[in-house]
């Protein structure tokens, strides 16, 4: 492990900078996050990360650590392209909610109304009429959490993600319904496939398609795409990578998400991912281009609290208390309500919170996971949570505007 916390240590580029407007408060406690961010990532053979911090849609605070890809000694900087992992899901509950507002859609509607496919799952709580477009958006359909109904990950040769929706048709039959639709939170990968399926159904667009067409171009976000990245942008992509052992190994580079590219198949770099979260917050000079894309009441219907995401410590702020929203995940916390959402695939981890009423954010990634996500507290005890939960003490420095 030494010989990887040295070289880890000796490649750290990080850029630390701040606002100069920035209160005396929020300063010492970004000194204090800054000191800590560096030195789990050194600790733990992190290859790279970027830290962002907005307030009233500015960074207010930067940081780039380390390397975008190892093998080229390539460091990470201000245009990295990460991917986003299930971030992606919050672009998906986004196109529901516009599909629902052009009436095209209702959150009460039975989902088999558009995937009739469903209808082979075997649900021993009642009929699959009984599933809607809103429980699938809180992840409270019952369905499992994995894409694969099995799948061995030290197979290299298994592919990596079903390519095509007729490889999911083909595990209906094997799928069942774990427990009645709407009772309980259970976060599911495939439930949300399903209803980027239901986008392509209505839209008659493939979901890439019709994110870069309604979320992508509005909000000006022109180098983020969707999986396999294009090769003008590939020497900016980030590769990715596992610590296991002590040892740190490459994951695939550029992984294909497939079918379930509207489960987490985004990628971005930092500054496109600012646009989006500036969207999430408001901006009173932009307002009417956000309306455009989806109106401010329909996005805080998405972050009102549905269910108890219990147990489950990989969400939000990672608390036995944190909620689901539609797509979004809610912690009500000293008198503030925060919304956001994690992502963890292919050897990146990435975090979106958001506090609106503060108008502040941030935005976390990471290109390396040091121990596998687990719905449990030991999640916690890694060095990408504790670095993602030690970010809450910077929005509690910063005072509400």
């Amino acid at each position: 492990m030494s010989g990887v916390f040295t070289f880890s240590l000796l490649m750290t580029t990080g850029v630390g900078q701040t606002a100069p407007d920035t209160p005396a408060d929020f300063a010492r406690a970004y000194r204090e996050f800054r000191t800590n961010y560096a030195s789990e990532l050194g600790r733990h053979g992190i290859a790279g990360s970027s830290f962002f911090f907005i307030r009233d849609n500015q960074i207010v605070a930067r940081e780039f650590y380390g390397l975008a890809h190892v093998e080229q000694n390539r460091a990470v900087d201000e245009d990295t392209i990460y991917h986003w992992a299930s971030i992606t899901k919050t672009f998906t509950g986004i196109a529901i909610m516009q599909l629902r507002d052009r009436g095209l859609l209702k959150l009460d509607d039975p989902v088999i109304n558009y995937l009739p496919e469903l209808k082979a799952a075997h649900n021993p709580y009642g009929g699959m009429n009984e599933i809607t477009i809103g429980h699938l958006m809180s992840h409270s359909a019952g369905f499992r959490n994995s894409t694969w109904t099995w799948r061995d990950d030290d197979k290299d040769w298994q592919p990596f993600e079903p390519r095509r929706w007729e490889q999911l048709v083909a595990m209906m039959p094997y799928t069942e319904v774990l427990f009645k639709p709407g009772s309980r939170f259970s976060y599911s990968n495939p439930g949300v496939i399903y209803l980027g399926r239901i986008i392509e159904e209505l839209t008659r667009d493939d979901y890439e398609v019709y994110i870069d067409k309604n979320i992508f171009k509005p909000l000006e976000m022109h180098r983020s795409y969707f999986d396999s990245t294009p090769y003008h942008l590939l020497k900016f992509r980030s590769h990715s990578y596992y610590v296991r052992g002590g040892k740190r190994a490459p994951a695939r580079y550029d992984a294909d998400t497939g079918i379930t590219v509207s489960n987490g198949g985004l990628n971005a770099p930092l500054p496109d991912m600012v646009k989006y979260v500036n969207f999430l917050l408001g901006d009173p000079k932009k307002q009417a281009a956000y309306d455009g894309v989806l109106k401010r009441s329909s996005l805080e219907e998405m972050w009102q609290p549905r269910l108890v995401a219990a147990g489950d410590f990989t969400q939000g702020w990672m608390n036995e208390d944190t909620s689901v929203g539609l797509s979004f995940f809610i912690d009500d916390i000293a008198g503030r309500r925060y919304v956001g959402h994690n992502g963890d695939q292919n050897g990146f981890k990435s975090f979106l919170n958001l506090c609106p009423v503060t108008r502040m954010a941030s935005l976390l990634v990471f290109n390396t996971e040091t121990q596998p996500t687990t719905n449990s507290p030991r999640n916690l005890l890694s060095s990408e949570s504790k670095i993602a939960r030690s970010v809450i003490k910077l929005f509690q420095s910063s005072r509400a505007h």
